[in-house]
């Protein structure tokens, strides 16, 4: 439990500034106010009509018309929410001149990568279970399943986790917070584009560049479809950039 006294530093740091109150808000008002309350209006109107058409009333399905477009939304705004989250953890560190006391304090590298990713990863974790207020209004009027609701979070889990872990390795190699937020989004938007490139290319590298789309594997979670290939995938991909960050560590500390 060496990672907890990081743990609880960033994540006091990130709540005693301005920034989480502000990503809060933002992801709030785009998610809700913006994007849920209209396609789930647009839902409502679409029922009151189609109750005159029983062939459309059955067509209606609340999940793919307002759930599935709802973790997509989240999707695309955790994409620019969590890089600001991730920029400072090593940046920041040593643009104040306090990395080099990591190295001197008595933990493990991989302890200090833990409790940072971890902190990141619970305020991820709140924003989320801010998210929940949306399905609950739903379920007040209307009859949503609710499989596909609890794979829809277990996919943003993953996929956050995935964004954190190369926006913490973006951090590590430079000190620069704002080279390293939009890094990352440059990463990860070439990531999102890896599967509209697929038909300049052959069959195989095609296959190859939609598997490594990291957008496409979340498809079958907004399904309620739980496949162990999308699971792996977002875990290899966490544990690859904290792998390299973690050699990033080991570098600079060989370095002195």
């Amino acid at each position: 439990m060496n990672w907890l006294p990081i743990y609880k530093k960033e994540l006091r740091s990130y709540f005693s500034s301005p920034i989480a109150y502000v990503l809060f808000f933002f992801f709030a008002a785009i998610n809700g106010a913006w994007w849920f309350f209209w396609d789930f209006q647009r839902y409502l109107i679409l029922s009151i009509q189609a109750t005159q058409n029983p062939y459309y009333a059955e067509a209606l399905n609340v999940n793919e018309m307002v759930i599935r477009n709802l973790f997509g939304n989240i999707a695309l705004v955790l994409l620019f929410c969590l890089p600001l989250l991730t920029m400072r953890l090593f940046a920041e560190e040593k643009k104040n001149g306090t990395y080099e006391l990591l190295f001197t304090l008595p933990i493990r590298d991989g302890e200090t990568l833990m409790g940072k990713f971890l902190a990141v990863w619970t305020v991820l974790a709140l924003m989320l279970a801010l998210s929940a207020i949306y399905p609950g209004v739903m379920a007040l009027l209307t009859n949503p399943e609710p499989w596909p609701i609890l794979t829809g979070y277990l996919g943003m889990l993953l996929l956050g986790g995935a964004f954190i872990a190369l926006g913490i390795f973006v951090s590590s190699l430079t000190e620069n917070q704002i080279i390293a937020a939009f890094a990352t989004y440059g990463l990860l938007l070439v990531l999102l584009s890896l599967g509209w490139t697929s038909g300049w290319v052959g069959i195989t590298a095609a296959a190859v560049l939609k598997d490594l789309n990291i957008f496409l594997h979340l498809q079958e979670f907004l399904k309620g479809v739980l496949d162990t290939k999308d699971v792996v995938f977002y875990l290899l991909f966490t544990l690859f950039f904290l792998f390299l960050t973690l050699r990033s560590l080991e570098s600079k500390r060989w370095r002195g």
